[in-house]
């Protein structure tokens, strides 16, 4: 084994950890003169809070800005196994999960980042598309439904194992169950308000969650 080989999954994880620790919601906020994210609501700096700051632009630049980075890391180490003659889905998974962990624990922020939602689907569009519009399409649905955006994005994460072996796309099935792992415990409290039946509903204002 050469070592190209060997460094091309390191490579993959540490890019896709720097890309992934990009904090567009806090660079958002403080570039529309809304403040530091981390001192409005939750302290969050995804997507959920960024609306909170009352400027749907920023939600909506947050929630484009996480996504992207997740499949930009997936989709330029693809491009690396193609043209180094690597393992394309390999590298892209490694690509996936180092910016996923880069969303939930920027080191420049203390590592503590968002919940990963937005950044798990850029990252599944980016691997396999359309489980990415499947839980795109989950998360209308439950939303629809029950008005509350952490069990959408619950349901939709425990579902995406089940798509992609559904799709046939075993290659990523362990790594995201590994991901959705890492979202139920960023959404621990979310899930303890859920079953408290204090959980917020979307348009709901609420101080913290």
């Amino acid at each position: 084994m050469d070592v190209a080989s060997l460094s091309l999954p390191l490579v993959a994880l540490i890019l896709g950890y720097l890309l992934g620790s990009i904090p567009f919601g806090l660079l958002l906020t403080k570039a529309a003169g809304l403040g530091d994210i981390r001192d409005i609501g939750s302290g969050n700096i995804g997507a959920t809070n960024a609306l909170r700051t009352g400027n749907r632009w920023v939600a909506a630049g947050t929630l484009i800005g996480d996504a992207a980075k997740g499949a930009v890391a997936v989709l330029l180490m693809a491009w690396v196994a193609r043209t180094a003659g690597g393992d394309a889905a390999m590298l892209g998974g490694l690509a996936a999960l180092g910016a996923f962990i880069g969303h939930l624990f920027p080191a420049w922020l203390g590592f503590k980042g968002g919940k990963g939602v937005s950044t798990f689907i850029g990252v599944l569009l980016a691997l396999y598309w359309p489980v990415g519009l499947l839980f795109c399409a989950t998360w209308l649905l439950v939303a629809l439904i029950s008005r509350y955006s952490s069990l959408s994005a619950l349901v939709a994460a425990l579902l995406t194992p089940v798509y992609l072996a559904w799709l046939d796309q075993w290659q990523f099935v362990g790594l995201s169950a590994v991901l959705v792992v890492l979202i139920y415990i960023a959404h621990r409290e979310n899930i303890s308000r859920l079953l408290a039946g204090t959980e917020s509903r979307i348009g709901q204002k609420k101080a913290e969650g």
